[in-house]
């Protein structure tokens, strides 16, 4: 079928049959289990570890400690190796933790026979602590008494600060602050805004199982960059790449969560002390959400001021970002969030941007669904529609006044807009909600009505498509053909459930004309046979591994037409493939099938003929980037006693250039939006505030999104054409999640002229900020 139709899923029967085997469902029968002991204070020093009650307990085969793995770092953000040392990520983990950095660390781990005896053996294990006072805020933690990290003494990770004249940046170096002028400007004076730690919330919770084969080490996991995992698990270990095998099998959801290395190296040296034998170590919900990774939670100080016009003249943002107990992604996210602040709007005059990453004592932060940018887009939309109220002018005119146009060059990366559908965006979606009626409907019901209000409210983003020019994207793709016609693509780059492998299949089938069922997309990954991929992440599957998979689609054509003509001994210029059949356009014959060819090749005996199995594999590297872009619109109530909001409706338009997969495409945006939603108005990692224990790890607790919460959505697509992408493709697997809380919001603003400045917007956050708006008065 190809490009554009609405594919079915590769892995549909899969899935719904239950074949699809997860990391659980390749467990074997006579595998041992792990379990981690978590350290219960979040800042301190393990003095003592008695594990002698532990050993007593039948079943229990091995105990590590933290006294017993090597003292060498390691890396587990799931980056590509860079060569630039200010790209290279941070060692500060070890495989378990003397130095505790956060409630819950990894100190011990111990296998057993089944899991309850190992549970039962981390309980018995006996921890004595040097305790420290634990910082959980950038500002608590900013030159405290005992940093998190000691190679770090004032605790901040890393900064990017900067400004820009036109297309010039220049870098500079600035202070921790949280004052509101920006650059100590007295003209700079910043709005606050506060967005907290969230959890990805995935289905499959995260885990691995470990053994040997031989002197290898094989690890199986549902982690999304099994190549650099790999790296990873060999760094903590110490043993050469060539002696660690990474599998990974179909995964549960992952939302960048499962792009660090996480338990890996503890499964990993279990099993080494045992001999080789399986070690399986599975996290709990509770473990997953603590001891995995979370999105940060940031300040934002943003300046904004205009000109007579309502131009901006001068913009400036400072950034806090609490990046946990660990280094993980270290300053990447924040640095994405501010340079993407002078990308989606610019000013004419003064643009100023600052950052920071502080350690603290909480569960680390990392990569989640929209890396930075929703944290961003919250602080930066919400800010645009407090100016537009603040001049008078509508918001959709005060944006496209200011916002990206065609053409725009971006002064970080040096690359110019090509492929620009964000005004496409905006219109639809503005007539889609019918926009400029419901303001002024709106407005009138609001004059009359006290205690429920309604609202329209609307977003813009831009979102960037992979990572170059910082790291290489790149990735390499197999494809086999077999003597019936049908093939096989091998992929490194990692399918979480999206649909990549199907939108990789129509790229392969719309130049093969083999259709998708007759492909078979190899969903699991193994680093010894799988062709090099940097995984999933950044929204780059279809951008760059899509890439991989047309130029070896593109090479395994021309080879087909090179064998017909070589067979039929005929001219190979004007051969070319439609439907399974190689066809001569000079006369419109068919000269052969793909199947004949594929078999002939393969088993000729003439004496003649060399044989040969049509294969192609290729390398892809991409040497550029683009922008993805999309508007939110959100129709609300307010019940303004209860601060009870009802989503009435969302509509999404997205800008991802060419759609490979309608159905796959509008799915992606159903699943963001709740997630947006979700982000919106109801989830919030909450911790203790003495000790930093988590409150509410599990999903009784913890506020995602049920079916009932889950509001009417349209989905519309601009179809624009990105000549650096396969087809002219780019980004949609992160972009839907980003504009919610911010449209949201900005409805809320038109309904009850209350700005609220931080999220979640639960009904206790609302009441409270429309008290202090004497829209609720005590007496009520």
């Amino acid at each position: 079928m190809g490009i554009g139709q609405g594919v079915q899923k590769t892995d549909a029967v899969q899935k719904a049959m239950g074949t699809a085997k997860f990391v659980e469902d390749m467990i074997p029968q006579n595998a041992l289990y792990a379990k981690v002991l978590h350290s219960t204070v979040a800042n301190g020093l393990v003095t003592s570890i008695d594990c002698s009650e532990a050993w007593e307990i039948p079943g229990v085969k091995a105990i590590i400690t933290c006294f017993d793995v090597p003292d060498v770092p390691f890396i587990t953000a799931g980056h590509p190796l860079s060569f630039d040392p200010n790209h290279d990520d941070v060692r500060d983990r070890l495989i378990l933790s003397k130095r505790v950095r956060f409630y819950g660390d990894e100190i011990a781990a111990v296998a057993a026979v089944n899991p309850l005896v190992a549970l039962k053996a981390v309980e018995a294990i006996r921890v004595s602590y040097e305790t420290y006072e634990p910082v959980f805020t950038p500002e608590t933690s900013i030159n405290c008494e005992h940093p998190v990290n000691p190679d770090y003494p004032t605790n901040e990770l890393s900064r990017l600060d900067f400004s820009i004249q036109g297309s010039d940046v220049t870098w500079n170096k600035a202070k921790f602050s949280a004052d509101e002028k920006i650059a100590n400007r007295e003209d700079l004076i910043a709005e606050h805004f506060y967005v907290p730690a969230v959890h990805a919330a995935h289905i499959e919770n995260n885990g691995c199982l470990a053994y040997m084969e031989g002197e290898r080490m094989v690890i199986v996991t549902c982690n999304q960059v099994p190549f650099t995992t790999r790296r990873n698990i060999a760094s903590a270990l110490g043993i050469p790449l060539g002696k660690v095998k990474v599998i990974k099998p179909f995964l549960g959801g992952g939302f960048g969560n499962k792009q660090d290395t996480l338990y890996e190296p503890i499964a990993a040296m279990l099993s080494q002390k045992l001999g080789g034998v399986c070690v399986a170590l599975i996290m709990t919900r509770e473990e997953t959400f603590m001891c995995s990774r979370t999105r940060h939670a940031m300040d934002f100080y943003s300046a904004l001021e205009l000109d007579e016009a309502g131009k901006m003249t001068k913009r400036a943002v400072r950034i806090n970002a609490n990046g946990g107990a660990y280094a993980a992604h270290a300053h990447a996210i924040a640095a994405y969030a501010v340079t993407n602040y002078f990308q989606t709007y610019s000013a004419s005059d003064v643009q100023i941007g600052e950052s920071s990453t502080m350690y603290t004592n909480l569960p680390s932060a990392a990569a989640m669904r929209g890396y930075g940018i929703p944290q961003l887009t919250f602080a930066m939309e919400s800010q645009m529609d407090d100016m537009a109220k603040r001049i008078g002018v509508d918001p959709i005119a005060f944006r496209k006044l200011n916002m990206m146009k065609k053409g725009f060059l971006d002064p970080f990366d040096h690359f110019i807009v090509e492929s620009y559908g964000l005004e496409a965006c905006v219109d639809k979606g503005m007539e889609a909600m019918d926009w400029s009626r419901k303001r002024k409907e709106y407005d009138e019901f609001n004059r009359n009505s006290p205690k429920l209000k309604k609202g329209v409210g609307m977003s813009i983003f831009s979102y960037k498509t992979g990572v170059y020019p910082l790291q290489i994207e790149n990735g390499a793709c197999r494809i086999v053909l077999n003597e019936d016609g049908t093939a096989q693509i091998q992929i490194g780059a990692t399918d979480l459930g999206q649909g990549s492998d199907t939108a990789l299949a129509q790229i392969a089938s719309e130049l093969l004309t083999i259709p998708e069922e007759r492909l078979t997309v190899m969903s699991a990954q193994d680093t010894d046979v799988t062709p090099y991929d940097a995984g999933a992440y950044a929204s780059r599957q279809t951008y760059v591994s899509g890439g991989a998979v047309k130029k070896a689609a593109e090479m395994l054509k021309e080879k087909i037409l090179m064998r017909t003509a070589e067979v039929k001994k005929c001219a190979v210029e004007p051969l070319t493939l439609q439907n399974e059949v190689i066809v001569d356009t000079m006369t419109g014959e068919t000269v052969a099938t793909i199947a004949e060819i594929a078999a002939f090749v393969q088993y000729c005996n003439d004496h003649v003929l060399q044989t040969e199995q049509l294969t192609a594999e290729a390398t892809y590297t991409c040497m550029s980037n683009t922008f993805a872009f999309g508007a939110c619109f959100a129709d609300i109530e307010v019940d303004i006693p209860l601060g009870k909001v009802k989503i009435k409706k969302i509509f999404n338009v997205h800008d991802s250039g060419t759609i490979i997969n309608p159905k796959l495409a509008a799915a992606q945006v159903h699943g963001g939006v709740g997630m947006g939603v979700g982000y919106a108005m109801s989830e919030q990692l909450q911790y203790d505030p003495k000790t930093g224990r988590m409150l509410n790890d599990n999903f009784l607790d913890y506020k995602i999104p049920t079916s009932m919460d889950v509001p009417p959505m349209e989905v519309q697509f601009v179809e624009t054409y990105e000549p650096s992408g396969p087809f002219g493709n780019k980004a949609l697997g992160e972009p839907p999640i980003i504009p919610q809380s911010a449209a949201i919001r900005n409805a809320i603003l038109h309904a009850t002229d209350v700005s609220i400045h931080k999220l979640p917007m639960t009904p206790q956050n609302l009441v409270e900020a429309f008290i202090d708006a004497g829209l609720i008065c005590e007496d009520d």
